[in-house]
């Protein structure tokens, strides 16, 4: 094997808005792993694409870019629905693979991924990258330390621009049954975040709701039906006791971003960013013990896995899950978040749905 990890990316177009606020600058700067192939669905955006990273090969059929010798690795970064496809080639092909969350359409599907990629003996990972934020690492290890004693309520809130208005080509998006939503995307990272901390939930109620049920296109002048939901509220107690409540909300204007508290008998902690658990600036942690006032928190460097000049923002959690998931393919030890991990996932926001379609308090 390379030095570097040598990727194929399924979704490679230059022009693509997550990938580039992300995956695209998080790969330039890797240590451990290269842009080797690209895939996109055409010839010519393949070609684009292959020279404007520098990367050695240029598909537009990912089956054939799965099956080269000359990439160690596949990331699937492409539209929730088009996830199972191309990652089921990979594994089928031997290959480790690295899919954005969610990591299929339902459960189902992100159960049978994990079953294949457990039966193919393939390392994977999955973009929860909550998980490898340095200031959630830190805040886990705070609790687990007992910084906050017994833990006894915790609180999440998330709001964030968007169900007013969007272009056609994001319109798609309203269809729930698609699987990228206010539910699985904004509240997925958002509790999986909570959960990864301060434990599972054992017991959950919930209301799921669509407050805006008709999206503006603005390049079309129409007006579109909506049934994806828009608005989350999770009530509930973790097995460790604690009270635990989450509020994530997509918000017409002016989004407050992300909060999240956590009380116990002996401290507390505070962890806020202007987006979300998973993305943008670093986020900010606060803690106080006894009767002290709340004040910062420097995260210590080990939970820091990039080189100093590795590009913030957005890059950066990207980039650990990189680093992590390279590790992963060199050692066959896993630390980042896997197809498992998105499987326990899937399986608690059905339990959420299933809350608040029924009404009921349900053990989790």
């Amino acid at each position: 094997m390379a030095d570097k990890i040598r990727l194929g990316f399924v979704g490679a177009n230059v022009n693509s808005t997550w990938a580039g606020q992300s995956h695209f600058p998080a790969l330039l700067a890797s240590p451990d792993v290269e842009m080797t192939a690209v895939c996109t669905t055409r010839p010519e955006s393949a070609e684009e694409a292959r020279q404007h990273f520098g990367a050695k090969l240029a598909f537009h059929d990912f089956r054939e870019m799965a099956a080269s010798d000359e990439i160690d690795a596949v990331a699937v970064v492409v539209r929730v629905p088009s996830h199972y496809e191309p990652t089921k080639a990979a594994i089928e092909a031997g290959k480790h693979v690295l899919t954005e969350w969610p990591l299929g359409r339902n459960t189902a599907e992100a159960e049978e991924l994990t079953a294949l990629a457990q039966a193919k003996g393939v390392q994977t990972a999955v973009g929860l990258q909550s998980r490898v934020s340095p200031a959630l690492l830190y805040v886990k290890e705070l609790i687990e330390t007992g910084y906050v004693g017994e833990a006894l309520s915790c609180s999440v809130t998330t709001f964030r621009d968007g169900p007013l208005q969007r272009t056609s080509d994001r319109t798609w998006q309203r269809d729930a049954s698609l699987g990228a939503n206010t539910l699985t995307i904004a509240t997925g990272h958002v509790i999986d975040a909570l959960r990864f901390v301060a434990g599972d939930f054992s017991r959950v109620a919930c209301m799921v709701s669509t407050q805006v049920a008709q999206w503006y296109e603005p390049d079309t002048q129409q007006f579109v039906d909506t049934d994806s939901p828009d608005n989350v509220r999770v009530s509930g107690q973790l097995a460790s006791g604690a009270a635990a409540a989450v509020h994530v909300g997509a918000v017409p204007w002016a989004g407050s971003g992300y909060r999240m508290e956590i009380y116990g008998r002996d401290g507390t902690l505070v962890v806020t960013g202007s987006v979300s658990s998973q993305r943008g600036e670093m986020l900010r942690v606060q803690g106080a013990q006894g009767g002290q006032t709340l004040a910062d928190l420097a995260i210590p460097e080990g939970f820091f896995y990039l080189p100093d000049d590795f590009p913030a923002g957005d890059p950066y959690n990207i980039g650990q899950l990189y680093t992590l998931f390279a590790e992963s393919i060199r050692t066959g030890e896993s630390r980042q978040p896997t197809f498992d991990t998105a499987v326990g996932l899937h399986r608690f926001i059905d339990r959420i749905k299933e809350a608040s379609d029924t009404g009921r308090e349900l053990a989790c």
